[in-house]
């Protein structure tokens, strides 16, 4: 493109047009220019790309945020906010943890109360998701996951936490609290009495179950037939169904394990107005239908319409939902230190 020189007079013109709308566009721009930037810890993958999908770019960006996402694991993000809580202002904003980890960073005072008055969309989030340290997003359940052309429907966690699978098992690593838990309810112990499920996680290790380092490495494992059976929320196996790969799932008898993924905001959080921003629109109704659709997850506020079929495929039965198994937050938060450090050395090593 070629540029013409501004004459003087239409830069006067300019200037005046400038002056005369000043009234009106400065506060426009000064309110932009105050929203400023959040920024969003999370998990990386499939997450985080519908994070930006279905929250940042249909209702945060236009409105003026700019949004950052700070993606790791959330044992790595739990450290840094140990690591920043001396800081008067931290790095993020918000954290995206699970229900469990939630509890345990508020209770180790990193985060702060949720003022649920600041929510406009407050009012219509399910009374079972208001935490007072954080709010849920999405929920779902751990359930058996299998390739129907390879495998018999498994019936419970027992069924799946079998040496018989050898390297046709796949476990995920950055679930292993809830791997644990459904670990020790296949060996008859509980969500306090891991002992058993440790002795089971041996014994499947040392018959060849596999360890992928995430959600999504282990779909691939699906996908190539690598593996053939393992544990995963429901919500994951009706995307990956989605997605064209062969596999069901089956809530198992023991009862599936409750997950709820939200986020809490530090205590030095430096933009407390982009946090609550960011949690105002991740309770949008448009926002939750579209995490169902792509993700497989239920919606936690509602006013959330979700198809008929596709409540078919993530929800559960009103008798699976009354056996839906709730982990001990106080019980994971005094002991996951000493859990990852058997998972890391005495399991995986």
């Amino acid at each position: 493109m070629t540029s013409r020189p501004i004459s003087r007079r239409r830069l006067m013109q300019g200037m005046g047009g400038l002056a005369a709308v000043s009234a009106i566009s400065s506060p426009f721009v000064a309110r932009a220019q105050a929203k400023g930037r959040v920024v969003v810890g999370t998990w990386g993958g499939d997450y985080a790309r519908l994070l930006n999908k279905n929250i940042e770019q249909p209702f945060l960006i236009p409105a003026g945020w700019e949004v950052i996402q700070d993606q790791a694991g959330d044992p790595e993000r739990r450290a840094k906010m140990a690591a920043e809580r001396r800081l008067p202002r931290g790095t993020t904003d918000l954290q995206g943890l699970s229900a469990v980890n939630m509890y345990q960073v508020f209770e180790q005072g990193l985060t702060q109360e949720v003022d649920y008055s600041r929510l406009k969309n407050g009012p219509n989030l399910l009374e079972s998701m208001k935490y007072p340290h954080g709010v849920g997003h999405i929920y779902s359940g751990m359930v058996a996951v299998y390739n129907p052309d390879k495998v018999d429907a498994p019936k419970s966690y027992a069924d799946v936490f079998d040496g018989k699978w050898s390297d046709r098992l796949g476990l995920i690593d950055i679930q292993y609290q809830y791997t644990l838990v459904a670990a020790a309810l296949a060996a008859g112990g509980s969500t306090t009495n891991l002992a058993p499920g440790q002795q089971r996680l041996i014994d499947v290790r040392k018959a060849g179950a596999r360890i992928y380092p995430t959600n999504e490495a282990f779909a691939q494992g699906l996908a190539t037939s690598e593996i053939d059976i393992g544990i995963m929320w429901k919500a994951r196996t009706v995307q990956w169904q989605n997605a064209g790969i062969n596999v069901k799932s089956v809530a198992p008898s023991e009862g599936a394990i409750a997950y709820v993924s939200g986020f809490a905001i530090p205590k030095n959080a430096p933009n407390l107005d982009g946090a609550y921003a960011y949690l105002d629109a991740m309770l949008e109704a448009g926002a939750q239908e579209n995490f169902a659709i792509d993700m497989g997850y239920n919606p936690t506020v509602t006013n959330a319409n979700v198809a008929p079929d596709l409540n078919e495929r993530i929800g559960f039965t009103p008798e699976e939902r009354a056996n839906l198994v709730n982990m001990d937050y106080g019980f994971m938060m005094e002991n996951d230190v000493a859990l990852k450090e058997w998972w890391d050395k005495d399991f995986k090593g």
